[in-house]
């Protein structure tokens, strides 16, 4: 499990967030919030990005994103180089983003999930490690789709 987290969200994740944070101070987990500071319309991108730098430098080992379905700040977050961000409205799919994908963000639908969903889905997400094996190899293949991505090289192979 991660001690400390970096975490952020647009003003459709703002509340939901608020209540996140509270969760993980609850269990000790250092917390740093990059905003939105309140619930006034602001862009999701300008908070999806600051998170998923801040992991993808790793200045942290892991972040949280909020917005309102949650697909904004996931396509925000996979821009990063070593970003493995996952969309989980489910404990299954916190469990597997963790197990399998060795995922370093949640992201949470601020106007889809309820409170105690969110409680379950995070604590999940931050207990559940990853499995290697197989799933790494996987994983590999990731990186070097993304380092021939970055490097302006053809990334995929037919």
């Amino acid at each position: 499990m991660w001690h400390r987290l970096v975490i952020g969200s647009d003003h459709a994740g703002f509340e939901l967030k608020e209540e996140v944070k509270s969760l993980l101070e609850r269990m000790k987990i250092d917390v740093t919030d990059v905003g939105t500071a309140d619930a006034a319309a602001v862009d999701y991108p300008d908070f999806g990005c600051q998170v998923a730098e801040r992991v993808s430098s790793g200045e942290f080992p892991a972040g949280i994103l909020l917005c309102g379905a949650g697909v904004g700040m996931t396509i925000v977050a996979n821009k990063f180089p070593g970003i493995r961000a996952a969309l989980c409205l489910d404990t299954y799919t916190a469990e597997m983003s963790r197990r399998h994908n060795d995922a370093n963000v949640l992201i949470l639908a601020g106007r889809r999930t309820d409170s105690a969903t969110m409680a379950q889905i995070v604590k999940i997400w931050l207990s559940t490690e990853f499995e290697g094996g197989r799933h790494q190899r996987r994983l590999d293949k990731i990186r070097a789709i993304e380092e021939k991505r970055w490097r302006g090289t053809e990334p995929c192979q037919s």
